[in-house]
């Protein structure tokens, strides 16, 4: 349906903008990415930076400051709250309030919504690795030469 409308006409006064219009919504209905996408897309986004995986790295050990968390890094204040914005958009930390404090943690469930979505290329590789080593002790097998005559004695004359 996607090539008709796009090569012929729908719409029997035959405008062409009709013909786009289809092609448009029916590819962006077929194409449109899940909520799940978006999620996963957010999720890799915010742990491509460095900086912002050391931070995840410091929080998976417990909760802590701003202060705290932007002491390992040469960057000012405001460099790591907006480092630290994109992770809770990201929603792999929440941050708290306490009195003053304002403590930041970390959130699993997106991480592991992106380990789940890895894992299933995990399995995929280690299948084909897994043929491959197959396929590697086959030819090895093949190619074994017949065992030489050079292990004979000789005999002194």
């Amino acid at each position: 349906m996607v090539v008709r409308c796009f090569m012929g006409s729908l719409d029997p006064l035959g405008s062409a903008k009709y013909d786009a219009d289809v092609y448009l919504t029916i590819q962006l209905i077929t194409f449109a990415p899940s909520p799940v996408m978006d999620r996963l897309s957010l999720t890799f986004s915010a742990l491509a930076d460095p900086t912002r995986r050391a931070i995840l790295a410091r929080l998976s050990s417990g909760p802590a400051s701003v202060n705290e968390l932007a002491a390992p890094f040469d960057m000012s204040l405001p460099a790591v709250s907006k480092h630290l914005k994109v992770l809770e958009r990201a929603q792999l930390i929440a941050r708290g309030r306490e009195a003053q404090w304002r403590p930041c943690e970390i959130k699993a469930a997106r991480l592991k919504e992106a380990t789940d979505w890895m894992e299933q290329y995990r399995q995929f590789w280690e299948e084909r690795f897994d043929r491959l080593e197959e396929y590697l002790k086959e030819l090895q097998a093949q190619e074994k030469p017949a065992p030489a005559n050079a292990t004979r004695k000789r005999k002194k004359p």
